[in-house]
């Protein structure tokens, strides 16, 4: 089973990411990640959409990361007991 799931930013929107689509981008973003899964973010998006779906998933992922190719991985949060 792999509980891993890539959510690219950048596919939400066309050219321009809208500030007052925001709960449209969380909403789409929640249900790609599903409850209780390995989420990463990733994709060419403004770092205000980043923020707001990272806080919005918490409570739904298990485990929520960031990757681009600057940075690799980079861990925001992680809830796994194991």
């Amino acid at each position: 089973m792999n509980d891993e799931i890539i959510i690219d930013l950048g596919r939400m929107f066309n050219e321009t990411a809208k500030l007052d689509d925001i709960k449209v981008y969380c909403k789409e973003a929640e249900k790609m990640a599903g409850k209780g899964n390995n989420i990463i973010l990733t994709g060419r998006a403004p770092i205000w959409m980043y923020l707001s779906i990272a806080h919005h998933l918490h409570g739904f992922a298990r485990s929520l990361s960031y990757d681009s190719p600057v940075t690799g991985i980079v861990p925001i949060f992680n809830h796994d007991p194991r």
